[in-house]
């Protein structure tokens, strides 16, 4: 400040007063700061938004998916109700139901009858059945399909031949 101040102002100044034509340090200070807070807010927004996929990141694949979908949703239509069911659909773990049910197909299948999928390592032949005259020895011929022995209410025969 090389001009003499006016007689009427006080004569010391606060430092916060920038002299004409030098550069404003409380200006910048303050540009800077509110730049790094908007990235600041920015990135914890995003990282708190990104919370309920993480969570679900370590459970099942379907479950994942339905919380990434949702807080998308929620991202973009800032509906907080999609972020809030991804959270707790990420906290509640989802039962394995897939695992029962194949396998009552499976023993389903076996007791209807037929043949067990390709990709099931178990073996394909079936054991022989006890016959009825338990002193008699095993017959050579084949014995009937389980389901051929129930149709209509009758036993069949050994040679009969039924379309079920």
């Amino acid at each position: 400040m090389a001009e003499p101040i006016h007689p009427a102002a006080i004569h010391h100044l606060p430092p916060f007063v920038t002299a004409p034509g030098e550069t404003d340090g409380l200006l910048v200070a303050m540009a800077i700061f509110l730049l790094v807070s908007v990235v600041g807010i920015g990135v914890f927004y995003f990282k708190l938004h990104a919370l309920p996929e993480q969570m679900a990141h370590r459970g099942q694949k379907i479950q994942f998916e339905i919380v990434a979908v949702l807080a998308l949703l929620a991202l973009f239509t800032h509906n907080h109700a999609f972020w809030i069911a991804g959270l707790l659909l990420a906290l509640v773990p989802l039962p394995d139901f897939t695992t029962p049910l194949s396998s009552i197909a499976t023993s389903l299948e076996r007791i209807a009858g037929r043949p067990e999928p390709a990709s099931s390592p178990a073996s394909t032949t079936v054991p022989p059945t006890p016959s009825a005259h338990a002193g008699s020895p095993q017959s050579s011929t084949p014995q009937p399909a389980a389901s051929a022995r129930i149709s209509s209410g009758s036993t069949a025969q050994p040679g009969d031949i039924h379309n079920a």
